[in-house]
């Protein structure tokens, strides 16, 4: 068996394809081994191999920017021996799951590599976050990745109609995305979820709190994932997972499992924005301004819409507030971009001070 074919046995199970081999050769030709990251900690990297899981060192590939740094889900090409053992480089990535940092430099955070669904899991046990949910959704889109919805502890809503009604909120909220239900404690709904994920690779993202480990460990079969109560006054919980892992599900595909996001900034997700809010981008289209802004242009359709009972106001004033958050994150590593949009602001509320001052003077 050539090295190349026991790569993809091996690997296999991780998702390793023909694909991934070819983007490999130069490396098998250094004598380097494939594999694929499954945790990364502290500058260090556990690695599956066609001959196991191997620890391996980063430092040879961090370099100063943050989104080129190793991380799951990553398929490197790492040392066969050596102590320290290091990671060569790693291989094109088709996809990449990115948030902004809370750091004043306006850096994104990668946070799982080649992923091909993104699964959002978000808590019944509190009142929904549609505005959140949109936001991971943004992100979801914008990384490459297909987007589902899993509302977890369905079994604490067991009025059907209740239950329904959240469905169709979170439905709204997420067009053209799967929405399920689950109770990973009684296993009602995971069928569904496991013929999702059976091929590729999934992230599962989410609050603490959300039930993303007991998730984790219905997906798995096994308790691979700790799980700790959330607290009744808010659904919270404490970060139970503190690294991304990467797990091989029985039923096919891969997991990786997230630590809790409280923070989930966006970062140069105007693509994945534009998604969630498609609804918003078909009614701009007869808007009588290719640049309407949607706030008080004469023949805006969008807000014709929300007159009429079309589009939720909810959906607008979120849609707005994640285009400012975006545009303002994408200004900061662009200074002409930056100059542009105060300008804009500054003739958006000149508008908005005449239409005022007009209004005023029928009231007169």
């Amino acid at each position: 068996m050539t090295s190349s074919s026991a790569a993809l046995s091996a690997l296999a199970p991780y998702g390793w394809d023909d694909a991934w081999a070819d983007a490999f050769t130069p490396y098998e030709a250094e004598g380097l081994l494939p594999g694929r990251v499954i945790r990364v900690d502290r500058g260090q990297c556990d690695v599956v191999t066609p001959g196991g899981v191997l620890r391996a060192d980063t430092a040879f590939v961090t370099p100063h920017d943050p989104l080129r740094v190793v991380c799951t889900g990553d398929w490197v090409a790492v040392e066969p021996g050596g102590s320290p053992r290091y990671v060569r480089a790693y291989l094109p990535r088709r996809t990449s799951f990115v948030r902004s940092t809370s750091s004043k430099r306006s850096e994104g955070q990668i946070l799982a590599a080649n992923v091909d669904h993104a699964v959002i899991a978000v808590s019944l046990a509190v009142e929904l976050d549609l505005g959140r949910v949109e936001r991971f959704l943004a992100l979801a889109w914008e990384s490459g990745a297909q987007p589902v919805v899993v509302l977890t502890k369905a079994d604490l809503v067991p009025d059907p109609v209740t239950l329904a009604h959240l469905v169709q909120d979170v439905e709204t909220s997420a067009p053209g995305v799967p929405v399920l239900t689950v109770s990973a404690l009684h296993g009602d709904g995971l069928d569904t979820l496991v013929a999702l994920v059976g091929s590729g690779t999934s992230v599962l993202l989410g609050q603490s709190g959300a039930g993303k480990s007991t998730l984790a460990n219905a997906l798995v079969g096994e308790d691979v994932m700790d799980v700790r109560a959330a607290r009744d006054v808010d659904g919270k919980g404490r970060h139970t997972t503190t690294t991304r892992n990467l797990l091989a599900l029985p039923s096919g595909g891969v997991l990786i499992d997230t630590p809790g996001l409280r923070g989930v900034g966006l970062f140069d997700a105007g693509g994945g924005v534009g998604q969630v809010f498609a609804e918003i981008g078909e009614l701009a289209e007869r808007c009588r301004f290719h640049d309407c802004s949607h706030e008080s242009e004469p023949g805006c359709a969008v807000r014709t819409a929300v007159e009429d009972g079309e589009l939720p106001v909810r959906r607008l004033e979120s849609y707005r507030k994640l285009m400012r958050e975006n545009q303002w994150i994408v200004a900061k590593t662009d200074a002409r971009l930056r100059s542009e949009i105060k300008k804009d602001w500054k003739r958006r509320g000149a508008q908005g001070r005449a239409a005022m001052e007009a209004k005023r003077g029928r009231w007169s």
